[in-house]
């Protein structure tokens, strides 16, 4: 499925959005920071198909994770929203609210208090 990208007009934010080319003529395109319906195609990179294992080895590299402070949530945050964007999968709400927090600064045994039901 196509992704294509978008610039909003009123407020600046750049987005992506995966539409197949049979919905491609009814899309409209919102801006999910500011929802303004102004908002223009760019052109993008173009994503060339990748292996499963090929796309594992160059997200976690040495050099990398040589890198990361064990302390460091926002880096850890980081990290993951990395990952999980050169997987193309969607990790769930769970994960997102997890990588936000992180991001924010707050460390994994806060929010596993503040999430107990995370598995």
């Amino acid at each position: 499925m196509p992704r294509y990208a978008f610039r909003c007009n009123d407020c600046g934010h750049r987005f992506y959005q995966f539409v197949s080319y049979a919905e491609y003529e009814q899309l409209r395109p919102v801006c999910p920071r500011c929802q303004s319906d102004a908002v223009q195609r760019r052109i993008g990179r173009v994503a060339l198909g990748k292996s499963e294992e090929s796309r594992f080895e160059g997200m976690v590299n040495d050099e990398m994770l040589a890198g990361l402070n064990p302390d460091d949530p926002k880096a850890l945050g980081q990290l993951m929203r990395q990952m999980s964007a050169e997987t193309g999968e969607s990790l769930g709400d769970d994960f997102g609210e997890v990588v936000d927090r992180l991001e924010r600064g707050q460390s994994p045994d806060e929010i596993e208090k503040a999430m107990p039901d995370l598995e």
